[in-house]
């Protein structure tokens, strides 16, 4: 049998706003990770890898910046059809912009159309994980259903944050039922703690996609949304099925980083995925040559580590350290360091997130906080240290105690 005609979409046009400050200026996908990535390119990775080469996506809450990614970033080649485009929220039926993730495929049915699918896989922008689609893809064509949802398990105290599935009785690969962020949710029969989760990564056959999503358009009392309406019908019809993330053999993975999944929807789960990152091994390993990440930078140089004095020593431990960083007589220990950032000469930088272009003066101090795109911190200053004081001067604090300075601000003595 031919294999099937697959079109990959990107649900990429979310606000974020629990990810604020960080998505004050830019969109959720567009969000930097682990130094040199946007989240959006662990999903786009996912997707390439898997062998699915034709893209779009779907984007709207200010995307310029991650337009500009996308555009620079993932070429595919034309002389064989392969494609990722960004495609912006264009009004095509009505003067509205997206209602939810369903009205955003509704919206942009003419992709679809364009393309003529057997199947399409929709997936979302903004978490951290390894997956191959592929092998999705075939147990959704052997089980008949049109639609294939991916589930994972999660705390019991996080179901309210989730789509959570339960398991037909009489067929474990058959959603039973779908219950949208319910707020008393029971756990698994094997692990009451636990429950599974929706990932937002769907399988459809293309003609159940376009009717599902024409169908909900005309519902005025619909969320419009595929985790809220699309999947609850499916599931009513006995029509949805279940694909368990726990069996996705992706190559190269390890005991330790197999299933990893991360939803970095709050500041401080973006502040933990980072951290999963720099341990000796790693929660999540970036160095996984069998499943490349990738991403944009080129044209940078290398990370550069300057003075060798003992009161004067430029070095970097337990730490992730971007191209074109410069660490010059300061330390930086348990961080992550993306391009152009500069860590000036006794200054001591712990337990951090800096984006690009950041400078840290001289005899700086910078403790378990984030800062954003290009922030100064003047010389001698200290960030993460007084909380009160660091929410006086307008930076927002975590409930974990996670400082996060804006993009652009300077942090002052």
């Amino acid at each position: 049998m031919a294999a099937p005609r697959v079109l990959a979409i990107v649900l990429a046009g979310g606000e974020g706003k629990r990810l604020m400050p960080l998505t004050v200026d830019r969109a959720k996908p567009a969000v930097p990770f682990g130094g040199i990535y946007r989240l959006i390119d662990f999903a786009l990775s996912n997707i390439v890898n898997s062998g699915y080469l034709r893209v779009v996506v779907l984007t709207q809450y200010k995307s310029h910046s991650l337009d500009r990614h996308i555009a620079k970033t993932w070429r595919m080649s034309n002389l064989l059809g392969n494609y990722v485009a960004p495609v912006p929220a264009q009004q095509r039926v009505g003067k509205h912009w997206f209602l939810g993730s369903a009205d955003a495929v509704y919206q942009s049915l003419n992709l679809i159309d364009d393309e003529r699918p057997d199947i399409v896989v929709i997936v979302g922008a903004d978490n951290i994980y390894r997956m191959d689609f592929s092998q999705m893809v075939e147990q959704h064509m052997d089980s008949g259903f049109p639609l294939t949802v991916a589930g994972i398990r999660q705390p019991l105290s996080l179901a309210d944050q989730f789509g959570v599935i339960q398991a037909d009785a009489d067929n474990p690969h058959k959603i039973g039922e779908f219950l949208e962020k319910p707020k008393d949710a029971v756990g698994l029969a094997d692990s009451p703690d636990e429950v599974l989760a929706s990932m937002g990564n769907y399988v459809f056959d293309a003609d159940a996609l376009v009717e599902a999503v024409t169908s909900d358009a005309k519902d005025e009392s619909s969320k419009h949304d595929m985790g809220g309406s699309i999947v609850p019908a499916f599931v009513a019809d006995g029509a949805a099925g279940l694909y368990d993330f726990t069996f996705n053999d992706v190559p190269g993975s390890t005991d330790r980083d197999r299933n990893y999944w991360r939803d970095v929807g709050t500041v401080d789960a973006y502040y933990d995925a980072n951290q999963d990152l720099i341990s000796v091994y790693p929660v999540f390993n970036l160095y996984n040559d069998s499943w490349p990440l990738f991403t944009g930078y080129t044209g940078l140089p290398p990370a550069k580590f300057v003075y060798a004095h003992r009161e004067r020593l430029g070095h970097a431990l337990d730490s992730l350290i971007s191209p074109g960083v410069i660490i010059s007589g300061g330390e930086v220990i348990g961080s992550v360091l993306s391009p152009g950032t500069r860590v000036n000469s006794w200054s001591s930088v712990r337990d951090s997130v800096l984006f690009d272009g950041v400078d840290v003066g001289r005899n700086a101090t910078v403790n378990r906080t984030i800062l954003d795109k290009n922030v100064r911190v003047e010389p001698g200053a200290q960030v993460g240290i007084d909380h009160e004081h660091d929410l006086a001067r307008g930076f927002t604090v975590t409930e974990s105690g996670i400082t996060v300075v804006p993009k652009g601000w300077t942090v002052e003595r």
